[in-house]
């Protein structure tokens, strides 16, 4: 798989609160993968930036040579292009741990959209949370 287009998206009830994860992974236009995950008690944007992080991941197993990742987080779009700088210590590893997997691809492209975007990502991590909550 040469490209990939990715959609992330993380959840948080109270901020911080319980978190989830939500990853759509698309090539050709198809949805190829899912993933929908509880990863605790977090902030919304450490939730982000695991969604992030957990894409980054699954792209590199797939072999993907370049990525579109869409977010509907405009802080973690801002920090990766290198328009704000990280500051908060809640996710300077995170960031750092996503920008070492940025590494291992030809070209990545993180685009800022509108949430009515990002629903389906949405939905896996706000589901992720109410399965662990039951």
């Amino acid at each position: 798989m040469s490209h990939l287009d990715i959609y992330i998206d993380g959840a948080s009830k109270g901020n911080p609160g319980h978190s989830g994860i939500g990853v759509v992974i698309c090539s050709e236009g198809k949805t190829i993968k899912n993933i929908s995950s509880y990863i605790g008690e977090a902030t919304n944007n450490v939730a982000e930036y695991t969604a992030l992080i957990y894409a980054l991941e699954e792209a590199l197993l797939l072999k993907a040579k370049t990525l579109k990742i869409n977010t509907d987080s405009q802080l973690l779009a801002r920090q990766l292009n290198k328009i704000y700088r990280v500051k908060h210590e809640g996710i300077i590893n995170l960031y750092n741990q996503a920008v070492q997997l940025l590494t291992g691809f030809e070209k990545v492209l993180i685009c800022f959209i509108p949430r009515e975007k990002n629903q389906r990502a949405d939905e896996l991590a706000t589901d992720a949370i109410k399965k662990a909550l039951k």
